[in-house]
């Protein structure tokens, strides 16, 4: 049987950005906005995201996987955009979002994630369209991919996440549950974050590892920091692979990595899992979309 093939990329930040109404322009919108303008528009380019894009698709993915971020104010006028967007990479069968803190810039935007987005970010068996439940469970070939969410708003200067301990009980539960597929956890925010970014941080990032290390897990993806990473969090079967990419969109040179993106190919059976991850990148002068990085997960 062929590898399955997962795709991921995050933190697209996608321009251009709308005219924002005068009323919408208060608290810390008007500092985002105030970024934008300033220089966040000359990093984040759509040129680039096509491209990033249109490389990743010719990788021929069994399914995407995006680790949120696609807006940057939490306009409403962003949202439809996004959506166009989202539905650019495939069916919602075959893309799976879970959204980060600049989709949640304010209290309001979670109406817009669950009205605009809401088919991407359900499971199997959640039930209706307007169903808004974290975590939720897509089974994919031998692929359990369950959707965290770390979003939520918070006060100016600060872009920190929380899954709650509700989020955090059903996610072991489903750990448990699933155990006989190869589970990826899906979330914005790093499980870890260096102490420079204690601002920027899953403030429940520890109690996350915690679960992780009772309950187990295959890898998990995430997005955030816009740089490639690769982390090791405990398992009670081993190591458990946590990666980051960059964001989709930054162009070089930008104040973090060039855009970038991962492949996944994974095949085996539990207790013999077969994974390896290849990173693809922007060149440093914008010339060419290359391979940096490949990693053989389980072997």
């Amino acid at each position: 049987m062929a590898a399955f093939v997962l795709a991921h990329l995050s933190d697209a930040h996608l321009a251009p950005l709308p005219r924002p109404r005068l009323g919408e322009l208060v608290g810390k919108r008007v500092i985002g906005y105030i970024n934008w303008r300033r220089k966040r528009h000359r990093i984040h380019r759509s040129d680039v995201l096509a491209r990033i894009v249109g490389h990743l698709k010719s990788q021929v993915p069994d399914h995407i996987a995006v680790t949120g971020d696609l807006v940057n104010l939490s306009l409403e006028d962003e949202f439809p955009p996004a959506r166009t967007f989202i539905e650019s990479l495939g069916r919602a069968a075959n893309v799976t979002l879970v959204p980060g803190n600049h989709d949640a810039y304010v209290r309001s935007a979670v109406s817009y994630t669950q009205a605009h987005w809401g088919d991407f970010m359900r499971g199997d068996a959640n039930g209706a369209l307007h169903e808004y439940k974290f975590p939720f469970v897509r089974r994919r070939g031998p692929l359990a991919l369950i959707g965290l969410s770390s979003a939520v708003a918070t006060a100016p200067f600060m872009a920190t996440g929380m899954l709650g301990a509700a989020q955090l009980q059903q996610l072991a539960d489903i750990l448990d549950r699933l155990d006989d597929m190869f589970r990826v956890v899906l979330i914005h925010h790093p499980p870890q974050s260096i102490p420079s970014r204690r601002f920027k941080r899953l403030v429940d990032g520890a109690d996350l590892q915690n679960v992780l290390a009772r309950h187990g897990a295959e890898l998990l993806i995430h997005g955030h920091d816009h740089v490639h990473s690769l982390t090791w969090l405990d398992g009670p079967n081993g190591p458990i692979p946590a990666l980051g990419v960059p964001s989709a969109s930054e162009a070089p040179p930008g104040e973090h990595e060039p855009a970038g993106y991962n492949i996944y190919s994974i095949e085996g059976e539990p207790g013999a899992w077969r994974c390896e991850a290849v990173s693809h990148s922007m060149s440093r002068d914008g010339n060419a979309i290359v391979e940096i990085r490949r990693e053989q997960l389980y072997s």
